[in-house]
Order: C-alpha cells, then structure tokens, then sequence
C-alpha cells in the first residue's frame, strides 16, 4: 500500500477538515479516544520517579509519539481512511485566531471565568466531548490561550532551528537535564524558573494551557497536530543529519544511574511491541506535505 500524506492544517479544504473532525467524534464516542487519554496519563512519568521512562524526559519521547499518533491515526482511518492527521506549524500559524481554532475544527479559547471552551465541534455543551480521563474534575475542555496573567508566547523559527541544529540525538544522562542533543532540545525542558524554562514543544503546551497543561494533554485533539509537527521535526532533523541515528544505540551498562530507565535504539518500547529503530523510518506509512 502507498504511503499517504499528512498534510499542513491550513492546506485542509472544508470537506477535510469536517471528515477529520467527524472520524475524531467517531473515536470518542466509541470510547477509543479515552484510551488513548489513559494510555498518556500511565506513561507521564518524571525524571523523579523510579522505574523506566518512556513518554517524556527519555530519548524515546520522539518515537513513543510516533507511535502513539500513529495509533490515533490508524483509529481515525477505521472510521474514514480518507483520514489523517494533519499539523500545526505553530511557527507560522501563531495567532488566537488562526486555522487550528476555527468554529470548524477545534473551536478557540476558553472563556475567562473557567476556561470551558463554547465554540466548536469540541464544546461541552455540543454533548460529543465530555472530559471522562483527566488529572482534574472538570468535564469540560479547558483552554488558556498565551496565559494571560503570565503571558507566555509561541516558539520561534529560530527556537526549533536551534534544536534542528544539533548534531546529536540526545545525550546523557537522557533526562529533562540535558543541555546538549536534538531531543531535549525540542521536547524543550531547559534551565531556570518561569516562562523561560518551557521550550519548544513544552511551551506549545504551556501556551495552549488548560488541559495541554499536564498528563491528560490528549484530551485537547490539538495534542495530535502539535505532535503531529513535532514528528515532522524528527524526520527535517535525519534529513538534516545524514546517518544520524537514535541514541544510546545500546542498553546502558552496569553502574549508569539511568540502567533500567531509558530505552534503548533495539530495546521493546512500552507499552508496544516495536523498538525506537523500528520507528526511525515511517516514510513506507505516511508522509509529510
């Protein structure tokens, strides 16, 4: 079967983006889509905690999002396989108002007194989208464009530039820590206190807030775009970087403090059967427009 496309969110005509919004309904209502919302609150695990890590604060933060998008993506596709996820380039399209947020896709803002979104296909009062797996209790989709009592903005070009640039997958000691090394520059844990210390693919999520804000962040479908576009990102890097590959390429030894922790480039990806060098390639599935 030939590879299909994942297209910019702006490049979607009108009947595609309300056979995606359809296919998401769809999932949700099949309880699919809250699966997926537990299956990223049990692997929101900290440099802090004990045990592996696999979703974040890892080297395998790039292809246990691969996966996990792929996973959306293949349910949507059971639904209408004229279907795939499309990106938002959050480098150009950065305002409240743009494509992402229209009444057609994923509605805007949450209003100010609680963050409840009302506009869209994903409103609460709609009865299609009601918050069953979260961190917190309400019911509703919440939003907090920019942050206004902080006000945080939107990465730069010249902010995933500086990622794309480097030369190395990751390096030690593969955690939040990590000042050197694509990954954690664009997962975007740096140093400091505030606003400042969200980068990249983190301060996406600060800067959308409300449910983007922690562990439940899939229950905002914007989850997928961003981490569709942060995908396309591992895929600019390798074309960038010939021959580059994941690291560490084995299990770490004896006496390393992250033994046990991270996830080697042949080493099972929980909570899959695959490994990361399984998931370095994926142009055979799908491709970027």
């Amino acid at each position: 079967m030939a590879p299909y496309t994942r297209k910019n969110v702006t490049a979607l005509t009108r009947t595609e983006r309300r056979r995606f919004v359809d296919a998401l309904l769809q999932v949700k209502l099949r309880g699919e889509y809250d699966e997926f919302v537990r299956v990223h609150i049990d692997h929101y695990v900290a440099d802090g905690d004990t045990g592996l890590r696999t979703a974040h604060m890892t080297p395998s933060f790039l292809p246990w999002h691969r996966q996990f998008v792929l996973d959306l993506e293949r349910a949507l596709r059971r639904v209408d396989d004229s279907v795939t996820v499309p990106y938002w380039d959050w480098t150009r399209d950065r305002s409240t108002r743009s494509t992402p947020w229209g009444e057609d896709l994923l509605g805007g803002d949450g209003r100010a007194s609680d963050h409840r979104v009302t506009t869209g296909p994903f409103a609460y009062a709609t009865g299609n989208w009601t918050i069953r797996e979260s961190v917190t209790d309400a019911d509703y989709l919440m939003r907090e464009f920019g942050r206004p009592q902080a006000p945080i903005a939107l990465p730069t070009a010249a902010d995933l530039d500086d990622a794309l640039s480097e030369r190395t997958y990751d390096v030690a000691p593969w955690d939040s820590t990590s000042t050197k090394g694509f990954r954690n520059k664009l997962e975007g844990w740096g140093t400091g206190a505030g606003s400042a210390s969200w980068r990249t693919h983190n301060r996406v999520h600060r800067w959308v807030g409300g449910h983007m804000l922690g562990g439940a962040s899939v229950n905002d479908p914007v989850f997928f775009l961003h981490h569709a576009f942060v995908d396309l990102q591992w895929t600019r890097w390798q074309q960038r970087h010939a021959g580059a590959r994941y690291v560490p390429a084995r299990a770490l030894g004896p006496g390393d403090a992250q033994r046990g922790r991270v996830v080697s480039r042949n080493e099972r990806l929980p909570p899959w059967d695959v490994t990361p060098a399984q998931l370095e390639d994926v142009s055979d599935i799908y491709r970027y427009a």
